[in-house]
């Protein structure tokens, strides 16, 4: 506090002057704040439940749709990222919040937009009467769920292996559980948290429209933003406007990534664990810039100083533990597990029989093995949407990931390509399935294919990126053979990153079949068999029954297929690949 007191006397006593990379700076930081504060102001008007909000398909509406867009989706990403702070780290340091969070998560990721929207647009609503705030909140809230459990997974697996060494160390200098989290487990895992925020602003891009045109209970929503236009462009079939909406959205993701995203990855550099430099370090004309400035520059140094008080704020320092008080507590943590175990299993039990009592007094057995047969249909296009991401995209991520300066370009085109809502390829697969006669039921897979396998991209990238460039070095001065790398450094490195991409592209692909299995142009409407397009018909119908039943199953369906997979192989990435 002494030295930031200081540092503010200096500037008021003229001592430190600003200079004009300063003015610079300071001009796009007001630029950028002016429009985040006119934007968050037009999110609150009055509203009424059933009033239209007209979307303009002009162009010079655009950029201010694209920056509420931008807004509703930071917002997600903030709230994402406490989330994935909290209870992610929650779960990677205790097996018991691990048994309990970790399989909520599969389960939340498996339900699609659709039906959060149908839950939630109401009670926002209500919360927030006659403001625009409560559909607002509604489609913050949506995006926020396309994007918090790719990014606590992520999290959650690079906190579980963090190096041996580093525990040691910790553990050497008595540090806290609040000193491990930020000077240990968060920037072990900045690399590839970086990476799978991008994905996460990506999929918070591919189910844009389905959050900003709520369709539910017989009533829409439009919500002013780049979703809404396209959802309005494609109602009417209006092809010039959807070039429009991929040109806008081409400007606003590079922005982003120059003004956000790039910085980012450049100063998380120094967070890899390596023995060797880089041979091309990650630049940011950003960053370059703040390095050039003076005022702002010293000021950054003051706030690092804060931080680190922060972090070692005397009162959440750890104790010395005597021996005897170490046993009473692991005799205390034992009995609490029992007790939690069992409150637990009482937990699940009733909440089998309850559901299980509301399905046979509401739905008829028949209608549950109809709901059961779609399911394993689109079980069958999301196994083998997988299999052929897989063979296709971590060869691909390996190589960009092990070339920095490879990676550097790749980065904003594929937040581009990834971004891309799956809507804007409708007009070309229904025109094509028409024209062509083809069979709906397996053309509708590559649209599946679109917002998911960016998932396995992404996470492999970061995986492959976090290989120690030594571990490299010494395979290539020994003469290893190209597949005797790939087996034994390549794959063992990438795996644990590989799974939690496998399993967050699986619960996407669950997600995206509602979008993805019912396909629309103008008037033309192709619906295909399965899972996902049985929650979308209810879903407009605004029939709760079937929505519930529809969503209960894909969760049961996603939830057996990870513990029966997905798991063990999260476990023995956990516990056999592990490069340090």
């Amino acid at each position: 506090m002494v030295s930031l007191r200081n540092t503010f006397m200096t500037i008021y006593r003229g001592r430190l002057y600003p200079n004009y990379w300063d003015m610079i700076a300071l001009c796009l930081a007001l630029g950028v704040i002016t429009l985040l504060a006119w934007n968050a102001r037009q999110m609150a008007v009055p509203y009424q439940l059933g009033q239209a909000i007209s979307i303009h398909l002009e162009p010079s509406y655009l950029p201010g749709y694209a920056l509420r867009t931008v807004l509703r989706m930071l917002i997600a990403l903030t709230v994402s990222l406490l989330f994935t702070f909290t209870f992610a780290t929650w779960a990677a340091k205790s097996r018991r919040a691990a048994r309990i969070i970790i399989p909520i998560i599969d389960i939340l990721q498996s339900v699609p937009i659709l039906g959060f929207l149908s839950i939630t647009v109401v009670g926002f609503i209500e919360l927030f009467p006659n403001s625009l705030l409560g559909p607002e909140c509604a489609a913050i809230f949506a995006i926020f769920t396309s994007q918090a459990w790719n990014m606590a997974l992520g999290f959650y697996q690079t906190v579980k292996s963090v190096p041996s060494e580093l525990i040691d160390a910790a553990d050497m200098f008595h540090l806290s559980a609040w000193q491990r989290f930020w000077r240990i487990d968060v920037p072990f895992s900045m690399p590839g948290l970086l990476w799978n925020m991008m994905m996460s602003m990506s999929a918070g891009w591919f189910f844009v429209v389905a959050s900003e045109a709520i369709s539910v209970s017989n009533q829409q929503i439009l919500l002013p933003g780049i979703g809404s236009y396209i959802a309005t462009a494609i109602a009417t079939a209006n092809v010039q406007a959807i070039w429009y909406a991929i040109i806008t959205m081409l400007i606003v993701i590079l922005l982003y990534d120059q003004i956000l995203f790039r910085p980012l990855i450049a100063w998380a550099d120094k967070f890899k664990s390596e023995q060797v430099g880089q041979e091309v370090e990650a630049h940011s004309w950003l960053v370059d810039m703040l390095h050039r400035t003076r005022l702002l520059r010293s000021l950054g140094l003051q706030l690092a100083i804060l931080f680190d008080a922060f972090v070692n704020m005397s009162w959440l320092r750890s104790k010395p533990v005597s021996r005897t008080a170490a046993l009473h507590s692991r005799r205390y943590e034992k009995a609490i597990a029992w007790i939690w175990n069992a409150a637990v299993l009482a937990v699940l039990i009733s909440a089998v029989i309850f559901i299980a009592n509301v399905l046979y007094r509401l739905v008829p057995l028949s209608a549950i093995k109809e709901v059961f047969v779609l399911g394993l249909v689109t079980a069958l296009r999301v196994f083998v949407l997988i299999v052929l991401c897989s063979l296709f995209w971590v060869p691909i991520g390996v190589w960009i990931g092990l070339r920095t300066k490879v990676a550097e370009v790749v980065q904003p085109i594929a937040q581009f390509l990834a971004a891309f809502p799956a809507n804007l390829f409708y007009p070309l697969f229904v025109v094509v399935i028409i024209k062509y006669h083809l069979n709906v039921e397996i053309w509708v897979t590559p649209l599946m294919i679109l917002g998911t396998q960016w998932y396995v991209l992404f996470n492999v990238i970061a995986g492959a990126s976090v290989i120690p460039k030594d571990l490299l070095q010494v395979a290539d001065n020994l003469g290893v053979s190209r597949w005797l790398r790939w087996r034994r450094l390549i794959l063992p490195g990438i795996f644990p990153y590989y799974i939690t991409g496998a399993i967050t592209a699986v619960g996407g692909a669950w997600n995206a079949s509602i979008v993805a299995e019912v396909v629309s142009w103008g008037d033309k409407k192709l619906v295909a068999t399965g899972l996902g397009a049985y929650i979308s018909e209810y879903t407009a119908a605004g029939d709760f029954i079937h929505i519930a039943l529809g969503i209960g199953m894909m969760c049961v369906f996603v939830l057996v297929l990870n513990r029966l997979i997905w798991r063990p192989l999260y476990v023995l990435a956990e516990t056999r690949y592990q490069l340090i």
